[in-house]
Formats: C-alpha cells, sequence, structure tokens
C-alpha cells in the first residue's frame, strides 16, 4: 500500500519512512503542505500521514481542501499538539485518526492497517478468499491451512487484490500503488510478481485480462 508523508522534520520524517517501509508499505515523503497539495491532486495514494505544523501551507489547511474536493482518502494526523481543541479541530476538519509526537512506530502501523481496511470494507483483521488468508498485521499467508513465504512486494500486491476479489486492476494502477519514487520499477515487474504468487498460490488464483490487467478470481 502507498503511503503519502508529510512531515518538515528531517529525523521524524526518515524514522517514519524507514520503519513503515520495514512494515511493507511504499511510503513517498514530501516536507511542506504546498508541495503536499500538488502531489495529492496527481498521484494515487491509499492513506495520508499528515503533520500540522508545515511550512508553506499548514496541515490543516491541506486537510480542508482535501475534503472540500470531495476526496475521501483515509488521513492520520501526526503531531505534537496534544490539547484537545487541536484534537478536536484536526477531527472536526476531516482527519480520520490523531496520534500525538512522539509515538510508537508499532501504533502508528497498527493504526494504518485498521483505517485501510475500513477503507476496503473489511472489519476481520485477516482476509480471507479461496482458502487463501492475508494477514497484514502478522505479515503472513496461508494457503489451505499451510504457511506460503512471500516477498515483501508479492505481500502488497496479493493483499491489493484480495482486498476487492473480482475487481480489475491494471497494470499501471498495481505499479502506482506498490511502488514509491525513487524505487526502480522493471518493466516486467508486475508480471514476475504475478507469476511468482500464482506458483505459491495456484495458477487459478490470479486471472490475466490481457492488455489490461489482473484480478483475484471470484468465488
Amino acid at each position: 500500500m502507498r503511503l503519502l508523508l508529510v512531515e518538515d522534520d528531517t529525523m521524524i520524517g526518515e524514522a517514519i519512512r524507514a520503519g513503515l517501509r520495514r512494515e511493507g508499505f511504499a511510503v513517498d515523503w514530501v516536507h511542506d503542505g504546498e508541495t503536499a497539495e500538488q502531489v495529492l491532486k496527481n498521484e494515487p495514494f491509499d492513506l495520508l500521514l499528515l503533520d500540522l505544523g508545515l511550512p508553506r501551507r499548514s496541515g490543516l489547511a491541506v486537510l480542508t481542501a482535501l475534503r472540500a474536493r470531495g476526496d475521501a482518502l483515509p488521513v492520520i494526523i501526526l503531531t505534537a499538539r496534544d490539547a484537545v481543541s487541536d484534537r478536536v479541530q484536526g477531527l472536526d476538519a476531516g482527519a480520520d485518526d490523531y496520534l500525538v509526537k512522539p509515538f510508537d512506530l508499532n501504533e502508528l502501523a497498527a493504526r494504518i492497517r485498521a483505517l485501510l481496511r475500513r477503507k476496503s470494507g473489511q472489519a476481520a483483521p485477516a482476509i480471507e478468499h479461496l482458502g487463501v488468508i492475508l494477514n497484514p498485521a502478522t505479515h503472513t499467508v496461508q494457503r489451505d491451512g499451510k504457511d506460503v513465504a512471500l516477498s515483501p512486494k508479492e505481500f502488497a500486491l496479493l493483499q491489493l487484490l484480495m482486498e476487492r476479489p473480482g475487481t480489475l486492476h491494471p497494470r499501471a494502477r498495481i505499479e502506482a500503488r506498490l511502488y514509491g519514487w525513487g524505487e526502480e520499477v522493471e518493466s516486467n515487474a508486475v508480471e514476475v510478481h504475478v507469476h511468482g504468487l500464482r506458483r505459491k498460490l495456484g495458477a487459478d488464483f490470479i486471472l490475466t485480462v490481457r492488455g489490461v490487467g489482473y484480478r483475484v478470481r471470484p468465488t
């Protein structure tokens, strides 16, 4: 899943990005509110991590503009502002969650997973389809009760496809969701990951719509 981090503190930003990448997320990072607004208008993300005290344009202004144009992107505010009035203002402006610095990265990752579950309509922590169980919290996959070892990108691709079984995902959209800025993407990267998943989960678990993209076989 691809996240946008908006944080002007270099040390904090580097720590968050590194920690979340270890959790399997693709994380892009900008340092000011004005750049964040431009990026949010032009690129797809699954969730926004937003500081409030930003240069050039405040985090609250970024959030207000996001909701004003009808964008339902999940947003977690990450800020040192711990007053109740600040929490109320941020949540009322459209944030889905509010986390005060300093915070534990494991807690942040858990809150991200919870929001992404709600976004995809999943109530349970694990996703199950056709005998395959994927658990984003533990980064584990089972097929018919047996553990299946996946690479980080295979796991991310499988999670994307399993969240809405039967939904067709074009290759370009898959690349945009799996890879952040600066990550080298081979021309056949998606095909390689799909081939690996089919080898481990069964040839008919992921279907190809030739010239368009991929989807998990519906029930």
